[in-house]
């Protein structure tokens, strides 16, 4: 298998996934996938495409990210992973289509408007 590259988007965080036939490694810009998403759920997010389709130790896969917080580019680098194994074997397709891996979350932040404080909140209204 050549190598099968992929880019996801969520919010304002863009990943590129880099996947190849190997033993299992998951890089994320330089660093174990264990050390840059410490938490359990976000390992859990962008290990998911790997656990539906059974093919956890069948890739290296190498990934740089940037850009959002630290769940934004979880789900971008799911959504590129889910990508990349779609390309690899569009068997995958399926399974990965029911959770809805394959779509990509349109929501971003909605900008500030003027004589407003944010994008919605008002000043404090004073009668008197």
């Amino acid at each position: 298998m050549e190598l099968v590259n992929t880019s996801g988007r969520r919010k304002t965080s863009i990943a590129r996934v880099f996947v190849k036939s190997g033993k299992g490694n998951f890089t994320v810009n330089n660093k174990d996938l264990n050390k840059y998403f410490p938490s359990p759920i976000l390992q859990y997010k962008v290990l998911q495409p790997l656990k539906l389709t059974d093919t956890e130790k069948n890739y290296d896969i190498k990934v740089t990210v940037k850009g959002g917080g630290s769940t934004g580019q979880a789900e971008s680098v799911r959504l590129a992973l889910s990508k990349a194994l779609n390309k690899v074997n569009n068997d995958f397709r399926k399974v990965l289509k029911e959770d809805g891996l394959l779509t990509r979350d349109p929501r971003m932040v909605e900008r500030k408007k003027y004589g407003k404080k944010k994008a919605r909140k008002k000043f404090q209204f004073s009668k008197r």
